[in-house]
This record gives structure tokens, sequence and C-alpha cells, in this order.
């Protein structure tokens, strides 16, 4: 069974690029119903140093440490990118570049392909295979 769904409940890891500083707090539907937000109304998530707003990393973000600026700019990118540290607890989100010469690839690995880039991947791989080029 997923460690999430287990235990709980589990306070969300959101994100201060700003400041390179991680804070965590409880889910909205944990707030006290006075403090909640309106339906369909986002949550203002405000950073308690600086008062920018926060991003949601997800659960299993495991923050760099604060003066470490590289790898606050590579998780910066990656999260302008759509790659946050959400999962159900299972596994985990999977690996996650911390150094700018991985990034590239690993973009790249985990890119959106079209429907005709998978078929030409997949008539390329076939003439590799019956070695006619």
């Amino acid at each position: 069974m997923c460690r999430y769904a287990e235990y709980g409940p589990y306070k969300n890891h959101f994100a201060c690029f700003g400041c390179r500083k991680s804070f965590k707090r409880l889910p909205v539907s944990e707030w006290p119903k006075h403090l909640q937000p309106a339906e369909g109304v986002a949550a203002p998530a405000p950073c308690p140093q600086c008062g920018a707003e926060m991003v949601d990393m997800g659960l299993d973000f495991q923050p760099p440490p604060t003066d470490d600026v590289v790898r606050w700019q590579v998780v910066a990118f990656l999260y302008g990118q759509g790659f946050t540290f959400h999962s159900c607890g299972c596994g985990g989100p999977g690996y996650r570049p911390s150094r700018w010469a991985d990034v590239p690839a690993f973009v790249e690995s985990h890119r959106r392909r079209s429907a005709g880039e998978i078929l030409a991947g997949r008539f390329a791989a076939r003439r590799k295979v019956g070695g006619r080029a």
C-alpha cells in the first residue's frame, strides 16, 4: 500500500526559489473550515520569509542546501519544465537530475512526443534491426 494513503495527513512541500528555502504545510482540506478558500479558488502559499508565492513541489521533495545555488537553479528550471516531486508514495517520483550536465538528457528523455515522432522512431528501430538502411 502507498505510504501516503496509510498514514497522514502529510504536509505538502512548498519551495521559494528566490529565498532558496522549502516549507511544509498541511493540505487545504486539513485547514479549519473558516480558513479554507472557496471552491475552485487556489489557496495562497506566500513564503514566510519574503512573501513571494511559493510552488508546490510534492511530498517527496528534498530541498538542496540553501547555499547550493546551482542545485536550486536546476530545481527551478525543472519545475518550469513541469517536473515536480509528486507521487503516491509507492516508489517516489523517480530520478531528478541535480547537475546542469544531466538536465538536457533528462528533459529529452521525458518530453512528450507526437504520434508521428513515435511512429518514425519505430520505423527507424525496425530498419536498424533488419539491417536495411
